[in-house]
């Protein structure tokens, strides 16, 4: 009980921690927000000037990166369709129709309460359920995470309005793009035509900055003469009944980030997409069709990803094992320190335990606060001539490419996904299911290498893993109802099993 009260004694009476926090917070919301910054970069380069800082010290400003970095992203998604970071890609599909309604200021808002809501439900799970869900998520095996990757494929496919196989066409792009590059097991190179360029992969920003930020400037020429939208900021905090409305639908989506983020390779991404399909498939009468500026789709996904950080610190501090990539590198920002992730750091440190919660909280705390300044000054992004602004995309589009790894071919391949993307607009194809493929394709691949090699490449034991353990039962079982319930089958099974016996 000392333990648990002392994460406040520290975290929240410091002032030298309390600024750290604060500053870190900030400043992730800004890097999140700039498409080729990501947070994983940014926790990055922190332990290269914090590993001679006293632990504290680099955990407070790591979390207040880390939930910043996650919810800036959504700032820039809402704004010019561009999103900031993976998990905003469907906090995109739904905000930025707001922006060109001109609703943008409200839509910031509520996307910052929903993502503080979503913060705060994953920081309880941390304190109270860390052994109980590290313990679920330890029952996952290869097999499970290859089928969450086949859900989510199918996932992105609802993502792509009335058609289907033009979503689950655009999400088969993706992994194939995402499968470019040397081959995880033989070091053979896949789909690289005999470049050395394409021997490391192509960076999944250098596609997503293409498909959204190219596309959508490209897509805007056709309107340059259009006028700018005047953007309605008189109201930025959510009316009490908004939040009252959304509550159980944040509370459901937190409850699936938090989970989603516990399970040790997922993250943020996969949480806000499975909490924007239920939000899809939950909401009944929705005041406005999904894709055109819901509410409902805005809320799941922002209060998702932020919950998957409390959950993507679970398996990190209770079994060692990083929770997304973000965790990965807390991680070795643990070792630096000589501490040692895993069962013995709660029972031998407890106190940094209770000290993570407690800055975790306290970073939420001050999202809470900058969340919801500023945003008159980025309202005025949509408000500039789009002869002004496209410009300015695509320039900051190349830059923030070119800074991931210094390397102008990527640059190329942004402009490439770019043209690619408009004429994918064009055509009626949507292109988040694009880079959520480019995700998912790579942990698709390694799981089923994984689980290929447990059956000892003998295909009757490894479609009997599907059906033998109850997680796979349950996996399997849903993806087979999601592929019917795209065919004509599914309506005359709908009425076979649900038809009235009297």
């Amino acid at each position: 009980m000392l333990d648990a009260l002392g994460f406040f004694a520290i975290a929240w009476t410091d002032p030298w921690l309390i600024f750290l926090t604060a500053a870190g917070t900030l400043a992730g919301i800004y890097v999140g927000a700039i498409p080729g910054l990501s947070v994983t970069m940014a926790t990055s380069i922190l332990i290269s000037f914090t590993f001679k800082w006293d632990v504290n010290e680099a955990l407070a400003l790591i979390s207040g990166v880390f939930f910043g970095g996650v919810y800036g992203g959504s700032r820039t998604a809402i704004l010019l369709n561009i999103p900031g970071a993976p998990s905003a890609i469907a906090t995109a599909i739904e905000g930025y129709p707001l922006a060109k309604r001109g609703e943008a200021g409200e839509a910031i808002g509520l996307t910052t309460v929903m993502s503080v809501f979503g913060g705060f439900v994953g920081i309880i799970a941390l304190a109270l359920f860390a052994p109980v869900i590290s313990n679920f998520a330890l029952m996952f095996q290869s097999r499970d995470y290859l089928l969450l990757g086949i859900i989510g494929i199918f996932l992105v496919g609802t993502l792509s309005g009335e058609s289907f196989a033009k979503g689950v066409f655009a999400g088969a792009l993706g992994v194939l793009i995402g499968m470019v590059g040397l081959d995880p097991l033989t070091a053979e190179g896949r789909f690289t035509f005999g470049s050395i360029h394409l021997l490391g992969g192509i960076p999944y920003v250098a596609a997503m900055i293409g498909f959204f930020g190219v596309a959508e400037a490209l897509v805007q020429l056709h309107t340059l003469d259009t006028p700018a939208i005047k953007q309605k900021i008189d109201r930025i905090i959510p009316r009490f009944s908004d939040v009252k409305k959304y509550f159980w639908l944040a509370m459901r989506a937190s409850g699936i980030g938090t989970i989603i983020g516990a399970l040790p390779g997922t993250g943020g991404d996969i949480a806000a997409l499975l909490a924007y399909d239920d939000a899809r498939r939950s909401t009944k009468n929705p005041e406005r069709p999904f894709g055109t500026g819901n509410r409902e789709g805005l809320v799941a996904p922002e209060a998702a990803n932020n919950a998957a950080v409390g959950g993507a610190h679970i398996p990190m501090l209770t079994l060692g094992i990083p929770g997304d990539a973000v965790t990965a590198v807390i991680i070795g920002a643990l070792f630096i320190h000589g501490l040692k992730p895993g069962p013995l750091l709660l029972i031998e440190t407890p106190h940094l335990f209770w000290f993570i919660v407690g800055s975790l909280t306290l970073a939420n705390v001050f999202l809470l606060i900058f969340g919801l300044t500023g945003i008159r000054m980025f309202t005025k992004i949509v408000e500039c001539p789009k002869a002004v602004l496209i410009p300015l995309i695509i320039v900051l589009s190349a830059v923030g490419t070119y800074a991931i790894q210094n390397n102008p071919v990527d640059v190329y391949w942004m402009l490439i996904f770019g043209i690619v993307g408009y004429f994918m607009k064009t055509y009626g194809f949507q292109v988040g299911p694009v880079i959520l493929g480019v995700i998912l394709g790579p942990m698709m691949d390694s799981n089923y290498r994984r689980t290929m090699l447990r059956a000892r490449q003998d295909v009757g034991d490894f479609l009997w893993g599907f059906v033998s353990n109850p997680i796979s039962l349950i996996l399997t079982t849903g993806l087979l109802i999601m592929f019917l319930s795209q065919t004509p089958l599914w309506p005359f099974l709908r009425r076979k099993l649900f038809a009235d016996r009297g």
